[in-house]
């Protein structure tokens, strides 16, 4: 029996047991879509000694642990591109969090959770400045 080209790509995308394949979410993205949060949480932090290679890597292993905290839907942690400089670009942070929500509640819960408060204890002594920006999704 021949197959058709429509056919073999739903068979691909099925995979052979006819289940759709996908990656297996991490915790903090464990039940839900990213594609729609009510809320998104992004931070950006100025170390206290910029360019200390050791201390980036220790706020950046703070902040993963911040993905043991339940109402967290996504969270990414970065440092700047290597992109094109332009006038609109700011990449004078060190590094970045973004972090997804389903509500305003969920990110409250974030907020005053034992967790986030050890990190914050643990790893302040590292930036100089952090600005952050909530968004309420549309």
């Amino acid at each position: 029996m021949e197959t058709s080209r429509r056919e073999l790509a739903a068979m691909i995308a099925l995979g052979s047991t006819g289940i759709a394949l996908s990656s297996t979410p991490s915790p903090a993205d464990a039940g839900t879509s990213p594609a729609s949060p009510a809320l998104v949480h992004h931070v950006f932090f100025w170390l206290k000694r910029p360019g200390s290679q050791a201390d980036r890597e220790q706020l950046i292993a703070g902040l993963r642990t911040l993905r043991d905290i339940p109402v967290i839907r996504k969270l990414e942690i970065g440092v700047p591109a290597s992109t094109e400089s332009r006038d609109v670009v700011d990449a004078s942070f060190d590094v970045s969090e973004l972090m997804f929500f389903d509500s305003v509640k969920d990110q409250k819960t974030y907020q005053d959770h034992p967790i986030h408060q050890q990190f914050v204890k643990s790893c302040e002594h590292l930036w100089a400045k952090v600005v952050v920006y909530d968004m309420a999704t549309v």
